[in-house]
């Protein structure tokens, strides 16, 4: 399994843990959580090929660890891509960690920062996190104190424990202006996303 180096500040480990919403793909998220990759493999691949985004993000998933096939770094972008670009949340986080590491493509703050970004408004702690430190260390996008701690905050608030003490840092670095601001803009994020969850 591939793991990530800590000396990347924007790297952020693979995710390994698909929570399917369709009932087709019990059989082949059970054998993927059990270790049994072949056979999610199996259960992935023609639907993946059909178009489903989850079966898509599950090949992508196998290709990116080397799980019941050999690692392949094109072929999990390829998937990751194909998925992403149905809005799969996963899928596009996937390919932010991809891009901050340069597996399988140059490295790219530019890019992992990009894919992170439309992870992390569709809930996604890893890529929220990504998000954080790329705007604290103005790593692809401009420095900017405020958003990282409205990250920051979003994640906490999402259930991240490490998010809380990073926040909490980062806030005696700002303003009470500048704390106002990414309260605000955290807590109108947390509603239009409650609203959205609600409504599914």
């Amino acid at each position: 399994m591939r793991m990530c180096s800590s000396a990347i500040i924007a790297t952020l480990p693979l995710l390994l843990c698909p929570a399917f919403a369709s009932a087709d793909y019990e059989k082949g998220q059970a054998a993927y959580s059990s270790g049994d990759y072949e056979t999610a493999l199996a259960e992935w691949q023609t639907t993946a090929e059909e178009g489903d985004a989850d079966a898509q993000f599950g090949m992508g998933l196998l290709y990116a660890n080397g799980f019941g096939v050999d690692m392949n770094d094109a072929e999990a972008l390829k998937w990751y891509t194909l998925a992403a670009e149905q809005e799969h949340a996963e899928a596009q986080a996937n390919i932010g960690v991809m891009y901050a590491n340069g597996w399988g493509v140059p490295q790219s703050d530019d890019e992992a920062f990009k894919w992170y970004s439309l992870a992390a408004e569709q809930g996604v702690l890893t890529a929220q996190l990504g998000v954080a430190k790329m705007y604290e260390g103005g790593f692809g996008a401009e420095q900017s104190l405020v958003e990282a701690h409205k990250w920051y905050n979003i994640a906490s608030q999402l259930g991240d424990f490490n998010a809380a003490s990073k926040r909490d840092d980062l806030a005696s670095r700002l303003s009470a202006e500048q704390l106002a601001e990414a309260n605000a803009l955290a807590a109108t994020w947390m509603e239009t996303y409650r609203s959205m969850q609600a409504s599914h």
